[in-house]
């Protein structure tokens, strides 16, 4: 692009080259609908050491068409325990009709990319903001090189800081008094566990593990943020041993699992949410502009449903879109009919989504509140019922099926 202020026309705009914003342009390539994926770094994002993907996610991948490929490298997780070692329970889940792998968070991107017309991707564009043409109402995506992009719609990927919800005017993210820290934990012998998720948890710090394959573990560790020697560290030498002092009161075998880790794949990050209230009541659109993915519903990991609902944006999003935009005539159509139609496809996007999305935002909110150091005896209790009353099933939540394209 010329370093102008030179106008480009595309039809569709994805912002962000993320889960959510590669698997919509592929759901509207699928359709028939070409769009664009302006993603700000050099190459396929790889934040983030792995991802689950539990049965909701994988009916999304078959509409993608990616869906057999992705398990040939991911093991699949026959069973979920869950442990609290502050009252002794422990609960094991036989995973009998429900699908539930870890996926290598690049192979996942990867997979969707290289699925792409080629050119679709535009790495190194980083949008800096979004406003509407004075005399079209159309919207345009400004860059940090100083040009801009025109287009009829823009969907909003670009996740928690996100400058297309910035331009819609939702609220701002909160966020949990909780970190989350995740690695990976190579054995070239192979790891020798079972095919199962296992949570554990102890006072206010959460442990996961589950298998990639046989030689690969996945781990997630939960704990204060305040209370912890993480804070603003990006070093991974001191976040590995920071987390091991804080799991010390753990089985012995959680421990190495940690001692053990690939430095390379620790990261650290502050753990963020959309209130459920937000969602159940936020406009995610305006005009043409709308937001997906976790720039509309980013949630605690608590469920391990972020990726597979931002799959699930992309499947429904894209078949509503294409309800329009691939009609009959559509070409012939005025602009500003044109939008109106766009408009209300958005508008049964949001109307098809927003209850999927407050219960499960609604879900790990509060099992991350229980994790929080502020949340007393009796707030814990609330909650815990809460919990038993509306979400009796803990991993109903994993049975929901987006539908086709």
């Amino acid at each position: 692009m010329a370093n102008n202020n030179y106008i480009e026309e595309n039809k569709i705009v994805i912002v962000g080259g993320g889960i959510c914003g590669l698997a919509t342009a592929l759901a509207l390539d699928k359709k028939g609908l070409e769009s664009v994926v302006l993603e700000r770094s050099d190459t396929v994002r790889t934040t983030g050491a792995t991802i689950l993907i539990l049965s909701n996610g994988w009916r999304a991948l078959d509409q993608l068409g990616v869906s057999t490929q992705l398990r040939q490298i991911a093991n699949l997780i026959t069973a979920y325990r869950d442990v609290s070692l502050d009252n002794g329970k422990q609960e094991e889940i036989p995973i009998m009709k429900e699908e539930l792998r870890c996926l290598k968070r690049l192979d996942l991107v990867q997979t969707l990319a290289d699925n792409l017309p080629r050119n679709t991707i535009r790495f190194g564009c980083h949008a800096v903001a979004v406003k509407l043409d004075s005399s079209t109402s159309q919207p345009i995506v400004q860059l940090h090189d100083g040009t801009s992009i025109k287009c009829k719609v823009v969907i909003g990927c670009d996740g928690v800081n996100s400058v297309v919800s910035d331009f819609i005017g939702l609220k701002a993210t909160k966020s949990f008094s909780t970190c989350g820290v995740r690695g990976f934990t190579n054995y070239p012998s192979g790891h020798g566990f079972s095919n199962e998720f296992l949570r554990i948890r102890k006072k206010n710090l959460i442990f996961c593990r589950t298998p990639v394959n046989e030689n690969r573990m996945y781990w997630f560790v939960g704990l204060p943020w305040t209370s912890c020697d993480l804070k603003d560290s990006s070093e991974p030498n001191i976040i590995k041993q920071a987390t091991i002092k804080s799991i010390m009161d753990f089985p012995p075998d959680v421990i190495e699992i940690v001692k053990e880790s690939d430095l390379d794949s620790l990261s650290l990050t502050n753990i963020r949410y959309r209130a459920p209230w937000d969602i159940s009541l936020g406009n995610f659109r305006k005009g043409t502009v709308i937001v997906a993915g976790d720039a509309m519903h980013v949630m605690g990991p608590f469920l391990g449903q972020g990726g597979s609902a931002a799959l699930e944006d992309a499947i429904v999003l894209a078949r509503n879109l294409a309800k329009e935009m691939c009609s009959r005539g559509s070409e012939r159509t005025g602009k500003q009919i044109m939008q109106v139609k766009i408009g209300a496809a958005m508008d049964r996007f949001v109307k098809e989504r927003r209850m999927r999305l407050v219960k499960l935002s609604s879900q790990a909110y509060l099992i991350g509140m229980l994790l929080e150091p502020s949340s007393g005896r009796f707030t814990k209790l609330m909650i815990i019922i809460a919990l038993v009353v509306f979400f009796r099933n803990s991993n109903g939540h994993a049975k929901y099926n987006c539908g086709h394209l």
